[in-house]
């Protein structure tokens, strides 16, 4: 999933735009507040001619000036400040406004790509990959629930799949909505065809919309992650990005867990993965045919007691949806 060169400036020059609406806005806001505080203007322009005196002082060898000028200019920013206030405005009106506070909309923390930098990334390989057309297409929108069968009764739960499918559903837009003020995690389970993906588009759609970060992979995809991370060489700081990225964005979904090639590692990693986003206050879901059981047969017993410790697990029932229709 790294970018390539293209991609890469087309992000950094939507970075460049934003830095060109910053400015821009922040010289409305000035020009907005000069025309009804003109004494605003005035003190700005004081403070500036004091900057340059102060600055000719200290070449000259005057050894006080600093101090000096320190003691004017705290006077005059607190009568600027007052004089916003009570107009109403906000204490940072006259100062830069940003999309991103932690990078100031340069895409770059420490030299290191910002966490709405790869969020960026994520948007930009998902319509590129045809992902946003898939999530376009399975969204809650276009949720009917005419292929549930309306008339014999789940035994587990006395209703009938229709019932349940729409019970499911409010708890899935119930997710939705409380998203960021609960850290809630998921774990679908059910045969293959029974809607688990269909349900994780709907949730991954909608969140996309509202500006959250996720991620969405196969199994194998994330796997594949930590194998290149920990293993391999080449495009070292892409994957290093990428495996940050998985454990820091706002929803990561793994969908068909256990489809993989499962091994030791890949059950260290899945614990670790699991583990560390709870830790971190990150949600995530996972669509899987296993059980419960199996999930513990084939990932050790501390994986599947940590998901059932931490996510609310929703089975979900009935045959292969894609078959009834043909």
């Amino acid at each position: 999933m790294a970018l390539s060169n293209s991609q890469y400036d087309a992000i950094m020059r939507e970075y460049g735009r934003r830095q060109m609406d910053n400015q821009h806005a922040l010289e409305a806001r000035k020009a907005e507040v000069y025309r009804k505080l003109p004494r605003v203007r005035s003190l700005e322009a004081e403070m500036a001619e004091r900057s340059v005196a102060c600055a000719r002082r200290l070449l000259e060898g005057d050894s006080e000036a600093l101090a000096l000028l320190r003691s004017d200019l705290a006077a005059l920013k607190e009568e600027k400040a007052r004089l916003i206030r009570q107009a109403g405005y906000p204490d940072d009106y006259l100062e830069l406004h940003y999309r991103c506070p932690d990078c100031r909309d340069t895409g770059l923390v420490d030299g290191r790509k910002c966490h709405c930098f790869l969020q960026a990334q994520m948007k930009l390989l998902y319509a590129q990959s045809n992902l946003e057309r898939v999530l376009d297409r399975e969204c809650f929108a276009n949720q009917s629930f005419d292929c549930y069968d309306d008339e014999e009764l789940l035994p587990q739960l006395g209703i009938t799949n229709r019932a349940y499918m729409k019970r499911v559903t409010a708890n899935c837009r119930r997710f939705v909505e409380d998203f960021g003020k609960s850290h809630e995690n998921l774990l679908f389970t059910g045969s293959t065809g029974v809607g688990k993906t269909f349900l994780t588009n709907c949730i991954a759609g909608e969140l996309m919309k509202k500006g959250h970060s996720v991620i969405y992979l196969s199994a194998t995809d994330l796997f594949e992650v930590f194998s290149k991370n920990k293993f391999e060489n080449g495009d070292e700081e892409n994957m290093q990005e990428m495996y940050r990225f998985i454990l820091e964005c706002e929803l990561l979904i793994i969908d068909d867990l256990g489809t993989e090639l499962n091994n030791s590692f890949t059950s260290s990693q899945l614990f670790y993965c699991i583990n560390e986003r709870m830790g971190r206050e990150r949600s995530t879901i996972i669509s899987t045919n296993l059980s419960l059981a199996g999930i513990r047969d084939s990932y050790t017993d501390r994986v599947a007691s940590r998901i059932m410790s931490g996510y609310a697990i929703i089975p979900l029932y009935g045959r292969d949806l894609r078959l009834k229709t043909i």
